[in-house]
C-alpha cells in the first residue's frame, strides 16, 4: 500500500515515538513505553492483508536472557516479509524490552503472552486495554534497562 511506510521504517518509527516527550530513552517509565507501543500499534505499515502479515505481542516473565534474572516485558511487531512472487519469506520482529530488578510482586505474575493480529475480526483498542491491564502492577516503575531490536524470525 502506497500510503503506508515501509517494514524498514518500523523501529525508527517506535523508536522516534519512545522518545516524545523525553529527553532519554532511559528516563522512560513502563507507561510512557506502553504508551509508544500503542502509538505504534495503531500505525498500519505496508504488508500483504493477511491475517497474519502484522503482529503485535506482549509478553512477559523472569527470565535469565542476560545472564541472571530479571522480568521482562517484551512488546513486539511482527512482521511478514514477503518474496517477489508475495509468497511467505521470513517474518521481521521488532522488540521494545523492558527489563526490571526481580521482586517478589513481579516475579508473582508468572509469565503470560498474547497476539493481537490486524486485519482480522479482532478489535485493537479491546486487546490494548485487556494488555494495560495486565501491565497495572509495572506501568509507572521505571524499567533498569530498556533495549529497542529489529530481527528476523
Amino acid at each position: 500500500m502506497p500510503d503506508r511506510p515501509r517494514l524498514e521504517e518500523a523501529l525508527g518509527f517506535l523508536r522516534t515515538e519512545l522518545a516524545t516527550g523525553q529527553s532519554e530513552v532511559t528516563e522512560c517509565t513502563t507507561r510512557n513505553a506502553w504508551l509508544a507501543f500503542v502509538c505504534f500499534g495503531r500505525k498500519r505499515f505496508d504488508t500483504a492483508p493477511t491475517s497474519d502479515s502484522d503482529g503485535l505481542l506482549l509478553q512477559y516473565g523472569t527470565y535469565a536472557f542476560s545472564g541472571r534474572p530479571m522480568f521482562t516485558v517484551d512488546l513486539t511487531r511482527q512482521f511478514d516479509v514477503t518474496d517477489d512472487d508475495g509468497e511467505h519469506h521470513h517474518f521481521v520482529q521488532v522488540h521494545c524490552e523492558l527489563r526490571y530488578e526481580p521482586e517478589a510482586d513481579l516475579d508473582a505474575l508468572g509469565s503470560f503472552e498474547s497476539w493481537f493480529f490486524h486485519d482480522t475480526d479482532a478489535h485493537l483498542e479491546e486487546w490494548f486495554a485487556v494488555m494495560e491491564g495486565h501491565l497495572a502492577l509495572v506501568l509507572d516503575r521505571m524499567p533498569s534497562e530498556i533495549e529497542l531490536y529489529e530481527g528476523p524470525v
